[in-house]
């Protein structure tokens, strides 16, 4: 059913349609059945803040629909976002495994539906259920590998315009694997967000954005993006075919 912000409640887990196709998601029937329990579900407006950086867990977030933009505090006070967070990941996973205050702050970057477990409910459930621990370790681990990978990227001497031409490229793999049009990309974030995620400077993302335009790589008004020359950006990012399809 449709619910507050246009988004289409699944309250069932094992009737969702991409569950297989997630990491954590793929249970076992028993094991999702368990979790179906446990979980609350809910839909969330743009702007709306999950948790926030040193605070302790109370518990996990499981995000279904929508992105979620993860922020570290600066040493002036200032909020930098890190990465954004896609369908299908376990967001505060490593602070309520470990007991320890969340690493980063969530605050959804457009209207998101949300499966919510407490910590009490959560810990119980995976010493119950083999898989699920499993996914969790997976999980976990290709955090760590996105995170290397990551660091490993904005350590080489790659340009703004390769770091740019990277991230439009993730972003489309990421519609394509959420049934969007993989061309066809909706920007969540502001011209200084996306600095941030590339380490570099507003002006130049402006920058980099009007010449990928007059190149004819990009086209778009407002917050609308069209890539009508994918080889272009690939060249760009100096990426083989294989790493981004």
């Amino acid at each position: 059913m449709l619910a507050p912000y246009r988004l289409d409640i699944i309250e069932n887990c094992q009737i969702c349609r991409v569950r297989p196709a997630r990491l954590f998601c793929s249970l076992f029937p028993k094991t999702l059945q368990a979790f179906d329990a446990i979980k609350c579900v809910t839909p969330y407006p743009k702007g709306a803040v999950l948790f926030v950086e040193g605070q302790m867990p109370s518990g996990i977030f499981v995000l279904c629909t929508g992105r979620v933009k993860m922020s570290a505090s600066a040493s002036d006070g200032k909020m930098l976002v890190v990465r954004i967070a896609e369908p299908g990941e376990v967001l505060g996973l490593s602070a309520t495994m470990s007991g320890k205050a969340y690493e980063l702050t969530a605050e959804t970057a457009e209207p998101c539906l949300i499966n919510f477990v407490k910590r009490d409910y959560f810990l119980p459930f995976l010493k119950g259920h083999p898989d699920a621990c499993f996914k969790v370790a997976e999980q976990l681990s290709e955090k760590y590998r996105v995170a290397c990978d990551e660091a490993r990227w904005l350590g080489l001497k790659t340009t703004a315009d390769q770091r740019l031409a990277k991230l439009l490229l993730d972003w489309s793999r990421q519609n394509l694997e959420c049934g969007k049009t993989e061309r066809c990309l909706q920007l969540t974030l502001t011209q200084e967000e996306i600095a941030q995620l590339i380490g570099t400077t507003r002006m130049t993302v402006i920058r980099t954005f009007a010449a990928f335009k007059k190149q004819h790589i990009l086209e778009g008004k407002g917050n609308t993006l069209v890539i009508l020359n994918k080889s272009a950006l690939m060249e760009i990012a100096g990426l083989e075919p294989n790493r981004v399809n």
